[in-house]
């Protein structure tokens, strides 16, 4: 049984996500692993489990956040 390296669930169905940079990741659940690799919104805070936006290097959940810090290149 692998370990979760969020909760430390040991469990027989865990995971592995393998993200661009090449870390390899192990969890028991997409929570544990939104956690760990889901981008977090610059302007509110909360994950970013959808499409989300990038804008100038940065990431948000929508278009309106990314205006909210003066970015107006985004569309909704």
């Amino acid at each position: 049984m692998a370990q979760c390296e969020v909760c430390g669930n040991e469990y027989d169905k865990t995971f592995s996500v393998h993200t661009v940079d090449g870390a390899a990741h192990v969890f028991d659940s997409i929570e544990c692993a939104a956690h760990v690799v889901a981008p977090v919104c610059e302007h509110c805070g909360c994950r970013v489990l959808g499409h989300g936006v990038e804008a100038d290097g940065h990431f948000f959940c929508c278009a309106n956040c990314a205006r909210q810090v003066g970015i107006e290149s985004v569309r909704a």
